[in-house]
């Protein structure tokens, strides 16, 4: 029988939501003699409001995000803390998968633990919550790896909120909310194509072409492709991706538009890692790698494809309301061919290592919609802004593969990638995973005075879930109010002082050792800041103070003998720290984005938990366009953190700064050439200690990359 959490869990959830829309609402008009005025809806003749694209501001900024309320907000009035990897940052520094974005994405690690799966976390916790559009990526909604490269060819720009988002992203993960931009059709003609090689044998083409495609511009196109192929630092191992993104607007009105799109993408790698390098010998010394080690052989492959069709139906109304209607289909097929190394060799025979094999497939297929309404209503005599809406996610995965066979290897065996592949059997079906997800939400910006607005909001969400996978045969059913309140403070026409609160409930689709799925996680986010304008508001510096406190997080206990992670609950969890962030128009021709970011993470003892991930990090990119040179621009990035340490076998990553550095000259007015150096200093490091499995493989050496740019 399924569990069910009844409202009665945590009756002050929706309580306090309510009591203080409804206490602040009524005493504020009553004091001041006024009711609430919701203007009436008449649609004219009134062209639809879109926030500018950062490709059209090429700025490192950008001024307004839906991404945490969908209120119409900037940057500066959101009480949360936002990062914005914008088109011209991506473009500079040759970003071109959502790793190499997040790479330089302040507050954000990217835990790379095997070549084609990666992990994120932020603020302590691994990021669960992706969308596209503000759409939710429902996946199992808590699966916390994404599989592959997901190219940025297609984006305008990459946000990312931290801290908990419950009430736009469905369930209030307290780590950050990625929420992916994608590019859209331009009234007027623009093409680009871009050509670029780099180390390792890389070659990429990229195509953008957009514009109407009627003399009216009532309908408008846009296409992107992009392929890449390459070979790699590591052994064996190389990939190709490729990109296919159209998508079309039809103005309906001056008042109402349709989009219609379908991204497509391809990523195929070979000899890829499932697993990665054993750390430390059987008496507990460190092994000494080469940069380019690989266990892989050259026959294991993992490729994953993913359809994204969506529409989206918008209209504006003259009194500045507007509805928002957009639904989703993504379809994943994940092929692969594995080769796994478990255990710890001998320091003087290199024996003790086990290798275990494996075909699986994996297919998802996810539906999500979403209809809301915004606008202004007058309440005693100010107007404020009012958001509700419902969301409804749907998403069903099925499990099938085979297990081949299992041998004793010795260390310098598996690095030369020589084990011949078996023969394996006709798959099976290993079982399916089912989930959805109904949520109604609602959210407020009561403008009380000219200086104080307060943000508040509730979202009720209804969760149930089935899983058969892997020996796991249970349901779940979980409901929950989830509460939001922030409040902005002007301090001057330039400074904001800042608070917020939000509740966490986030369902999980992990099991323990005896495979029982864990119960949700729990809990609280409590952040204040300040943020500034700088530079005539050309630029953005905000400083923040959080602090979480979670029951019952799932947290990585060990590997079942088929190679599935167990999960047990931890229980008085809490994250405090404190971000820095500046991005923007620092000074005329000086773009950057950047930030500094502390973290402790604690168990209910105050001890110090989750030592895999850095207590302290540092990211800068920056570009100057030399006034006296206007067509060279010139930049330099630096990724910088501290000493991480893996559970599993104490072995340690002592703190490392990583450098790069780039050069664009504009040939013509049309023509650009652009070069990237990554790693300009060579350091040696590992990726990632992610979950305490006790390995790990280096990051990328030096590289370099070439592109040249045609505008038509």
């Amino acid at each position: 029988m399924a569990n069910r959490y009844s409202l009665q869990r945590k009756p002050l959830s929706h309580l306090i939501s309510i009591a203080l829309m409804a206490v602040s609402t009524s005493s504020y008009a009553a004091e001041n003699g006024a009711g609430v005025q919701l203007p009436s809806i008449v649609v004219e003749d009134s062209t639809l409001i879109q926030p500018q694209s950062s490709e059209e501001t090429g700025e490192y900024k950008i001024s307004e995000s839906r991404a945490s309320t969908k209120l119409n907000m900037s940057v500066k009035d959101t009480p949360q803390s936002i990062s914005v990897m914008t088109r011209q940052q991506m473009d500079d520094f040759e970003l071109v998968t959502l790793n190499d974005a997040l790479n330089l994405t302040p507050a954000v690690n990217v835990e790379q633990s095997e070549t084609d799966r990666t992990y994120y976390t932020s603020r302590g916790f691994s990021v669960t919550n992706f969308q596209v559009d503000g759409l939710a990526i429902p996946s199992s909604f808590d699966y916390p790896v994404v599989s592959g490269d997901v190219d940025t060819a297609s984006y305008d720009r990459i946000e990312v909120l931290r801290g908990a988002n419950g009430l736009m992203a469905g369930s209030g993960n307290p780590a950050a909310t990625v929420n992916y931009i994608r590019k859209r059709p331009t009234t007027d003609f623009q093409a680009s194509v871009k050509g670029t090689v780099g180390s390792w044998d890389r070659y990429r083409g990229e195509a953008d072409v957009s514009g109407s495609l009627n003399e009216d511009g009532t309908v408008r196109g846009r296409f992107v492709a992009a392929y890449e192929d390459k070979n790699s630092y590591l052994d064996r191992y190389s990939k190709d991706r490729e990109v296919f993104y159209g998508v079309l607007d039809f103005q309906l009105s001056d008042s109402t538009k349709l989009t219609v799109g379908h991204n497509y993408q391809m990523d195929n790698p070979n000899a890829v890692l499932w697993g990665s390098l054993p750390l430390a010998y059987s008496n507990g010394n460190s092994v000494d790698y080469k940069a380019s080690a690989s266990t892989s052989p050259d026959w294991t492959y993992w490729s994953n494809r993913t359809n994204d069709t969506f529409v989206e139906l918008q209209s504006h109304f003259s009194n500045g309301w507007q509805t928002t209607a957009q639904a989703s289909r993504v379809n994943t097929q994940s092929r692969s061919s594995l080769f796994y190394i478990s255990g710890n060799p001998d320091v003087a025979t290199g024996s003790g290592l086990f290798a275990s094999t494996g075909e699986y497939d994996i297919d998802t297929t996810s539906y999500i919609a979403d209809v809301y309404a915004s606008g202004p209503f007058t309440l005693a005599g100010r107007e404020h802004e009012l958001v509700f809406g419902g969301q409804w996610a749907k998403s069903d995965s099925d499990y099938s593969g085979i297990a081949g066979p299992k041998s004793a290897v010795t260390l310098d065996q598996a690095l030369s990638g020589s084990r011949a592949k078996p023969q394996f059997g006709e798959h099976v079906d290993q079982g399916a995973i089912d989930a959805s997800q109904r949520s109604v939400y609602s959210s407020a910006r009561l403008n009380f005075t000219d200086n104080l607005n307060f943000i508040i909001g509730t979202r009720f969400l209804d969760y149930e879930m089935a899983d058969t996978t892997y020996g796991i045969d249970e349901k779940r059913a979980a409901n929950e109010w989830i509460p939001y309140f922030g409040a902005v403070y002007s301090l001057t026409d330039s400074l904001n002082a800042y608070a917020s609160y939000t509740e966490i409930f986030q369902p999980q689709s992990k099991a323990d050792i005896n495979n029982k799925l864990l119960d949700p996680a729990d809990g609280q986010t409590y952040e204040i800041g300040l943020k500034m304008d700088l530079n005539d508001k050309r630029a953005l510096a905000s400083v923040s103070l959080f602090q979480t406190q979670q029951n019952n997080v799932a947290e990585i206990a060990g590997v079942t003998s088929s190679l599935q992670n167990y999960y047990s609950a931890e229980d008085g969890v809490t994250s405090n720290g404190i971000e820095l962030d500046l991005s923007g128009e620092v000074a005329q021709g000086l773009q950057l984005m950047g930030g500094y970011t502390y973290v402790q993470v604690e168990d209910a003892d105050g001890e110090r938990t989750k030592r895999y991930l850095p207590k302290q990090s540092f990211k800068l990119a920056s570009t100057y366009q030399l006034q006296s040179m206007p067509k060279l621009k010139i930049g330099t990035n630096v990724k910088w953190q501290t000493e991480i340490e893996d559970s599993a076998t104490e072995v340690k990553q002592g703190a490392y700064a990583v450098w790069g550095a780039m050069a664009s000259y504009q040939l013509s007015p049309k023509l650009k050439t652009t070069l990237n150096i990554d790693n300009i200093l060579n350091k040696q490091y590992f990726n990632s200690f992610y979950g305490g499995y006790g390995q790990s493989y280096y990051a990328p050496t030096r590289s370099a990359t070439v592109s040249m740019k045609y505008d038509f």
